[in-house]
């Protein structure tokens, strides 16, 4: 086959194989030296340039201080996660969602980000890592004093308080209930409302109402010590869960509410009565084990709806009824001792109807509490009813054993009212039974609209049951 004017020749290799090369136009030599110098330019640069690229990605991958700006899912520490990856799977990680923090990278460390996300981790490089981004502008060393940190400075102004987060702490709306439950109680334990406004009952009143307010934040602190993990999934917003709190603080609070409380129990032998002393001894007992392992009692259904059935029913109303009677309305101390909690239970039915209202009432607050938090109780196998039957069925059982609650309570007031020997107590019966009976309508109406699987909507109907309890402590006294 012809080739025009050219001519093929044979180069053998050093190792003796034969290669064929067509040769350019004998005529032209100038033209082969070009094509030569280039061929032999490329080939240079060719090298050089792998050469260049396999020792850096040895560098790397011998290096075990390589990170990127941004951690992956686990909970491992910047140093076990980039000791444990092969140099892909550390650039891949600059595709994470969540930035390891300042104080884990350390001085030499390469940060890559911005692979996608418009943020860089520049604000925390305060130990003049390289950060390398998507943006060219901002691939250049930045080192940076640790006197400059305006971001930290921003959260430490942001942090609240702690008289703010110690109040937060207390679950307000448990506190508010058991101040209210107090007087109230008081009212109604008093022979005459007019025999209630005297220094005596008004000193009784506030020695029963320190401790069992620290009681109060005894038993809910308590609670969120322990559940601090569940709370992150079910009510993050709570000060330990939200990192306001540290757990060791939360520690010495409820560790100094409880013992104040106790001692206040015994320390006055005339303040101290049987009724304040069951009332206080007893909520300690069983939030003590509602919450505190082994005993947890809060794991199991039942056992945790009698805690709250027996704290919320028998031991408040009837420990403070009993103690009302002992420290406020008795003549003499023999008469005080024939008040106890017990006989103020079989004797009184003053007594004994609000001790089964509000365990009733509690029973329902503390089942529909459990109906938002089904998430988190599943996860870390707490068995309750929630988890147990299903978020639709307790939500509408517990709404409709309240609305029972206040139908039937209506219906008494409204009957009993008619059998009132005196206009003042027919007219203060009639109006708490009526006010019973439109509290019924309104937890009916209010259920109506809320979807018990959506744990936003629960909890608002659950604060709004924490109103009516209220309005019930503040209707107690008027069935006198």
């Amino acid at each position: 086959m012809m080739l025009g004017t050219g001519t093929v020749n044979v180069i053998k290799a050093e190792i003796g194989n034969p290669i064929r090369r067509p040769t350019t136009n004998s005529c032209c030599p100038s033209l082969l030296a070009r094509q030569h110098r280039c061929t032999s330019t490329r080939s240079s640069y060719r090298y050089t340039m792998n050469t260049l690229a396999l020792l850096s990605c040895f560098c790397l991958l011998v290096n075990p201080r390589v990170s990127t700006g941004f951690a992956p899912a686990s909970k491992l520490s910047a140093r076990d996660v980039r000791s444990q990856v092969s140099f892909p799977d550390r650039i891949r990680y600059a595709g994470e969602s969540q930035l390891w923090s300042a104080n884990e990278a350390v001085n030499g460390d390469i940060l890559i980000s911005g692979l996608d996300t418009k943020e860089t981790p520049s604000s925390n490089n305060i130990t003049g890592e390289i950060i390398a981004t998507n943006d060219p502008s901002a691939a250049t060393q930045q080192p940076q004093s640790t006197e400059s940190l305006p971001q930290s400075q921003a959260e430490e102004e942001a942090k609240p308080s702690f008289p703010l987060v110690l109040w937060r702490f207390s679950r307000p709306h448990t506190l508010i209930g058991s101040a209210l439950a107090i007087p109230s109680i008081s009212l109604l334990a008093a022979p005459t409302y007019k025999a209630f406004f005297t220094t005596r009952t008004l000193v009784a009143l506030a020695y029963a109402a320190v401790p069992s307010l620290l009681m109060n934040l005894y038993i809910t602190g308590l609670n969120q010590i322990t559940d601090v993990e569940i709370d992150k999934i079910n009510k993050p917003y709570l000060p330990i869960a939200k990192g306001d709190l540290k757990k060791s603080t939360a520690i010495g609070v409820v560790l100094a509410a409880v013992v104040v409380s106790l001692i206040m129990s015994v320390c006055n032998p005339v303040l101290s009565t049987s009724g304040l002393q069951v009332a206080l001894w007893g909520s300690f007992v069983l939030g003590t084990v509602y919450s505190l392992p082994p005993f947890r009692l809060k794991r199991h259904p039942l056992l945790a709806a009698f805690c709250i059935v027996a704290v919320r029913g028998t031991i408040i109303n009837a420990g403070f009824y009993s103690h009302a009677l002992s420290a406020a309305f008795s003549s003499t101390k023999e008469a005080a001792a024939g008040f106890g909690v017990l006989h103020c239970l079989l004797n009184d039915w003053k007594c004994a109807f609000s001790s089964l209202f509000f365990g009733v009432f509690g029973i329902v607050i503390a089942l529909m509490k459990d109906v938002p938090d089904a998430d988190g109780d599943r996860i870390f196998d707490i068995k309750s009813f929630t988890v147990r039957i299903g978020q639709k069925r307790v939500f509408r059982t517990m709404k409709n054993l309240l609305v029972a609650l206040f139908g039937v309570s209506g219906g008494a007031l409204m009957k009993w009212a008619t059998m009132s020997p005196t206009l003042g107590a027919t007219t203060r019966r009639g109006l708490t039974g009526l006010g019973c009976l439109l509290a019924g309508y309104f937890t009916y109406k209010e259920a109506k609209d809320v979807n018990p699987e959506d744990s936003g909507e629960v909890y608002d109907y659950y604060m709004q049951l924490w109103k009516l309890f209220y309005l019930s402590y503040l209707a107690l006294p008027l069935v006198k």
